[in-house]
């Protein structure tokens, strides 16, 4: 049996010209980078060879990305880092009941620590008012972090709009581009955003590695102490490896992002008309205008997510769901209750499938075929 990946979302298969960059440093590099002989200079080089690509790819300064751990680390540096080193200036932060976990949970953190945090609600297309957030807005809002696209179901939000709202408000705008970064064209100036965060092993990079854009007018407290790495901001040696490897990741995407959007709206299409070629009935959560290209969230009437999971896995088709499943029982995905609502079937119904590097036409056909033959099974 065949296994198709189609949960990119979740994390993607590292590019082979990555795999090459990682192992060779790996080999030929092993100085810190912190040190002042040569094998600290050959380490510093690539160091700073990345962050210079990192820039480029979006219109920043070289000094303004911060290399972290990935995803959730840039997202906690931004909110807590930003929250603590501002608690002077107020202590109300806006965000949306469907950011990622990361985001969530420090939100949540910091509302034990006495912060008030505002969450905004989305409409059945997963999109945030800017109405509601211009409404949230106080003279003590020091920061909003508002995710750039929905990791469940694609949902593009108005980052620009947003930023344009705040540029006469001193709160700091902070978006979580894990998921879109790669696959949209960012110009930090041009969003007006002041942090941006990025994990490595989404754009087919290696995990473990990511990077906060933070523009050096941002106050904020690092979230770690020790030494001067990252400018003062996050310290700790540097991943020298992951870091050229992230490099090299970026500079591949900066070339290829428009034949992947190209081709992933193609998946999309294609395989929604084969499963209605199938005469499955199906529902699609999340914005049709405004979606990632490579995220597909279906609704299936009449299944259950564990069920589907289950039987779809034996099939050889690895998807997911933003629900988290546990024995005998299913907690529906917050993204999708703020969507429609706790009572609402498709919470309890839906599945994402998302496309990336190594999918075919074949395989998305092959999909559709199984995912068609798994609904009518389970719903005869």
């Amino acid at each position: 049996m065949d296994r198709i990946y189609m949960d990119h979302a979740a994390t993607s298969p590292m590019n082979a010209d990555v795999i090459e960059e990682v192992s060779s440093v790996m080999k030929e590099t092993f100085g810190n980078p912190s040190s002042i002989h040569s094998f600290g200079r050959s380490a510093r080089h690539l160091v700073d060879q990345a962050r210079t690509k990192i820039a480029r790819s979006l219109n920043a300064d070289y000094n303004d990305i911060i290399f972290t751990s990935g995803g959730t680390e840039a997202d906690n540096l931004a909110i807590i880092g930003t929250a603590h080193a501002n608690k002077s200036k107020g202590n109300h932060i806006i965000t949306t009941q469907i950011e990622h976990h990361a985001v969530l949970h420090a939100c949540k953190h910091l509302e034990e620590e006495g912060f008030d945090v505002t969450y905004l609600p989305v409409d059945e297309s997963g999109r945030v008012s800017l109405h509601d957030l211009e409404h949230a807005l106080r003279p003590d809002t020091i920061l909003v972090t508002v995710m750039y696209g929905n990791n469940e179901v694609g949902t593009i939000q108005p980052i620009q709009e947003i930023g344009q709202a705040l540029k006469d408000h001193g709160a700091y705008f902070h978006t979580d581009a894990v998921q879109a970064f790669g696959l949209l064209n960012m110009d930090v100036r041009e969003l007006g955003v002041d942090m941006l965060s990025v994990s490595g092993h989404k754009i087919n990079g290696p995990k473990g590695v990511g990077f906060l854009y933070c523009h050096k007018n941002v106050n904020l407290m690092p979230g770690s102490f020790g030494g001067e790495q990252e400018r003062k901001r996050r310290a700790g040696t540097e991943n020298v490896p992951a870091i050229a490897g992230l490099g090299k990741a970026v500079e591949i995407v900066q070339i290829s992002w428009k034949d992947k959007v190209e081709m992933y709206e193609g998946f999309k299409s294609l395989f929604r008309k084969k499963l209605m070629e199938k005469n499955v009935e199906f529902d699609e959560n999340g914005s049709l205008e405004h979606g990632l290209p490579h995220v597909l969230n279906l609704s299936f009437p009449g299944t259950d997510v564990e069920s589907m999971l289950m039987n779809l896995d034996m099939s050889g088709i690895a998807v997911s769901s933003g629900s988290a499943c546990t024995a005998g029982s299913i907690e529906p995905s917050h993204v999708l209750v703020a969507m429609f609502g706790n009572e609402s079937e498709r919470t309890k119904n839906s599945i994402r499938f998302s496309f990336g590097l190594g999918n075919t036409e074949a395989q998305i056909v092959q999909a559709a075929d199984e995912v068609a033959k798994v609904v009518k099974r389970l719903i005869s």
